[in-house]
């Protein structure tokens, strides 16, 4: 079984954190020191992200079996755990089947439902930088802006171009990734439930999590509440401080 890479910050009781599709442990850092004043903090990799492995499947039922393997290697009974976007899916589906092993959930800006396809002019604009004739980082970003106008979602996207010895390479596994998108999409088994304490956060101006979807989150999430910050998908980024508090508070 291949291991996954992670950061591990503080001491206290653990609390697992998991990022989101394209993104990797180091996103989480900032928050990840915070949260390490009280808590054992772990950061993830996931499968075809940052440092860890890569591999040909990326379904939720292996992802969520990544992180059952990675608890027992680390001795890890239980742990508060942390996900947003596609890692608040993974979270979801691992606290769903391994209920015994959460204490609390916490799913930033992604629901249980399925999500249409929506990454296309990302993949384009990451299939569009010729990485044999790519000389900088600032000529990937120029090639990129092609596609992705904003600029915040390109330096995000650029943290995954590495120096190789012969020049740049990514670190997503970007071909898997792009012909399993619709995998990245899926939604939760509807008949499945989770009956501990959950907290979902979502962004006010992110189309993630609907006023439309609470019912089917607290048909799954029988004990859970749903918290809405001023901020778009990535709301742990843009709104730290508030997002901190209530997590935190959340966790207490």
């Amino acid at each position: 079984m291949q291991q996954l890479y992670f950061r591990e910050l503080g001491e206290g009781s653990p609390l697992i954190i998991l990022h989101g599709l394209f993104g990797a442990s180091d996103n989480w850092l900032t928050l990840g020191k915070r949260y390490a004043e009280k808590h054992k903090v772990y950061l993830l990799d996931q499968r075809n992200h940052g440092q860890s492995f890569h591999d040909d499947e990326i379904s939720y039922e292996a992802m969520a079996e990544d992180l059952n393997q990675f608890m027992t290697r680390q001795g890890i009974e239980k742990a508060d755990i942390l996900g947003h976007s596609m890692g608040g899916k993974t979270a979801m589906v691992f606290a769903s089947t391994w209920p015994q092993k959460v204490g609390k959930l916490i799913v930033a800006d992604i629901g249980p439902q399925s999500y249409p396809v929506h990454h296309s002019t990302i993949l384009k604009g990451l299939f569009s930088v010729d990485l044999d004739a790519l000389g900088s980082r600032k000529e990937a970003d120029a090639k990129m802006a092609e596609y992705i106008p904003e600029m915040g979602v390109r330096q995000f996207l650029l943290k995954n171009l590495a120096r190789t010895d012969g020049g740049f390479g990514w670190k997503i596994n970007l071909p898997v990734i792009a012909s399993n998108i619709e995998q990245i999409g899926k939604g939760l088994n509807q008949n499945t439930s989770y009956a501990q304490p959950a907290l979902f956060i979502r962004g006010s101006k992110s189309d993630y999590i609907k006023d439309t979807d609470l019912n089917l989150i607290h048909s799954i999430f029988t004990n859970s509440k749903v918290e809405t910050l001023d901020a778009g998908h990535w709301l742990h980024a843009e709104k730290p401080q508030e997002f901190f508090q209530i997590t935190t508070q959340f966790l207490q």
